[in-house]
């Protein structure tokens, strides 16, 4: 996987993840994340809850660790290295966040646009 899909990888797990605990946990802390891939680090900070920072921790240890040069899908691939558990809880997370950002994503272009109806 290169360096720019990796980056791209963390950006989306970052947003699906805070807007995930921002609607749904209440007990926030900030906390620092530093990766470390192709020796190359990256090291940002976000509010999450206990629960979603151990599931975001365990996502970024299975992308770092991802053997596949072209990463796919991990619904797609091959040979699955998430846990079953941790799986679904990812899916929730991923499902939710993806209507929630999509639908604002809609909301800002309608309502940002100059055209009169």
């Amino acid at each position: 996987m290169t360096n720019d899909k990796f980056v791209q990888e963390i950006e989306v797990l970052k947003s699906f993840f805070t807007q995930y605990c921002k609607d749904n946990h209440q007990d926030k802390t900030s906390k620092n994340f530093t990766l470390t891939y192709n020796s190359i680090n990256y090291t940002f900070n976000l509010p999450l809850c206990e629960e979603c920072n151990n599931l975001l921790s365990y996502s970024f240890n299975r992308l770092s660790e991802c053997p596949h040069t072209i990463k796919p899908r991990c619904r797609k691939c091959p040979n699955p290295c998430y846990k079953k558990e941790e799986w679904k809880k990812l899916a929730k997370v991923m499902k939710y966040s993806a209507i929630k950002l999509g639908l604002s994503k809609i909301k800002n272009l309608f309502f940002n646009t100059n055209i009169k109806y």
